[in-house]
C-alpha cells in the first residue's frame, strides 16, 4: 500500500516551474518586471526621505502644529519648493502603494479574469487618486 500526496490538478494551482524545473522559460521583451521591483527600491528610499521631511518640517520646526492653518498651508503652497515637494510624494506613494498592491493581486488571484478585473479596479483607482489629488494640491487656495 502506498501512499500519496492529494494534490490539486488545475493549472492555476500548480506553477508550470514544477513540472520542468530545468526548462528555459520564456523571455519577456519589455523586462517590466525588473523594472518595476526596481522603482520599490527607489521610490521606497526617495519615500522615506520625502516623508520624513516632511513630518520634520510640519511637526518639529518653529512652533509646529499650532502654526499650520488654511492660511499657513496656502503660502507654503505658493512656494515652488512645495509646489514641487508635495506632488512628488503624492505621485510615488501612490504608485508605490498601487504597484506594491499589483503584486499581492498577481500573487494571490488564481484565475486570469479575477486578477484582470482587480488590476482595472486598481487602475481606475488610482488614477482617481492622482488626479484629484494633483488637482487640490494645484488648485488650493485659489
Amino acid at each position: 500500500m502506498t501512499l500519496e500526496a492529494k494534490t490539486i490538478q488545475t493549472d492555476y494551482d500548480r506553477p508550470a516551474s514544477l513540472d520542468a524545473p530545468r526548462a528555459p522559460r520564456a523571455g519577456s521583451r519589455t523586462n517590466f518586471e525588473k523594472w518595476a521591483w526596481l522603482f520599490m527600491r527607489f521610490s521606497g528610499m526617495l519615500l522615506v526621505i520625502l516623508a520624513i521631511g516632511h513630518m520634520f518640517i510640519m511637526l518639529a520646526w518653529d512652533e509646529g502644529v499650532h502654526r499650520i492653518d488654511a492660511s499657513f498651508v496656502a503660502a507654503r503652497w505658493s512656494q515652488p519648493f512645495w509646489q514641487v515637494w508635495d506632488p512628488t510624494m503624492l505621485w510615488l506613494a501612490e504608485l508605490h502603494g498601487a504597484n506594491g498592491l499589483r503584486t499581492v493581486i498577481a500573487d494571490y488571484t488564481r484565475s486570469d479574469r479575477t486578477r484582470f478585473w482587480l488590476n482595472a479596479l486598481l487602475l481606475i483607482s488610482v488614477i482617481v487618486v492622482l488626479v484629484l489629488g494633483t488637482y487640490a494640491l494645484l488648485t488650493f487656495g485659489e
